[in-house]
């Protein structure tokens, strides 16, 4: 078994914000059918599936940011897995936007979440570092990863949102340089990620099913509203705080 968790603060104020790129990715990891409905355990939201033939827990720890380690040891220690068995998704400041790393072990860079994880189970684990970009002076850190994704970043981050989910079975085998590999020629390529073959199970969805929660909200207004309307609803709402209107 696997515990897979992705990284960020909880609450609608907060979903949009680069710094919640590991509950987006986590997010989109979860629509595979495999999946069960997420519920409340070990200070988080988790759901049960098999990525391949792996059992493997998703994990959205709630307890903001800086805990982030209190949830994550609780799962792993409740499900007797070792360091080596766990997987985090985070936003990461020294890579370029769309940019991803996969590491096991190391420094924790200054995030408070993997500072906070190091000390409940140590450094042993497997981090999935997800590039944001740095806004170039230290001053401006704390604004820019508590601050929303630009329209314009929707250009790379529904792809490699989607490629993340698309490819995560190759990162369950342990096969750190190709599912690195797969995920750049992804984002290199001009074709929509949902409309290539893959090896993970998100890869067997087709049409509206193969495509993200971000692409079908932006969507659905074409297919489904009426002339002359706006879409309403959460989703919706998250797309105006992500991107405004267009």
């Amino acid at each position: 078994m696997l515990l897979i968790a992705g990284l960020g603060n909880p609450g609608p104020q907060y979903a949009g914000h680069r710094h919640n790129i590991g509950f987006m990715a986590i997010d989109e990891i979860h629509r595979d059918p495999s999946f069960r409905p997420w519920t409340k355990k070990f200070k988080g939201e988790i759901s049960e599936g098999q990525i391949g033939a792996e059992k493997v827990l998703l994990l959205k720890p709630l307890t903001f940011m800086n805990e982030s380690g209190a949830s994550v040891g609780d799962a792993m220690r409740f499900y007797k897995l070792e360091p080596g068995q766990v997987i985090v998704l985070h936003d990461e400041l020294d890579l370029a936007p769309a940019k991803v790393r996969v590491k096991t072990g190391g420094g924790n860079g200054g995030h408070n979440g993997l500072r906070s994880i190091d000390a409940h189970i140590g450094k042993d684990y497997r981090r999935v570092r997800l590039g944001i970009g740095h806004p170039g002076s230290k001053e401006r850190v704390h604004g820019h990863v508590l601050s929303d994704f630009h329209k314009v970043d929707r250009e790379w981050l529904e792809p490699l949102l989607e490629a993340v989910a698309r490819n995560v079975e190759i990162l369950v085998k342990g096969e750190d340089a190709l599912f690195m590999n797969r995920l750049q020629l992804a984002l290199d390529s001009n074709e929509p990620p949902s409309a290539k073959g893959s090896s993970g199970g998100a890869a067997m969805r087709d049409g509206s099913k193969g495509q993200s929660h971000i692409r079908q909200a932006r969507q659905a207004p074409s297919q489904t509203a009426p002339a002359g309307t706006q879409p309403t609803g959460m989703m919706a709402d998250m797309l105006k705080r992500l991107f405004g209107r267009d």
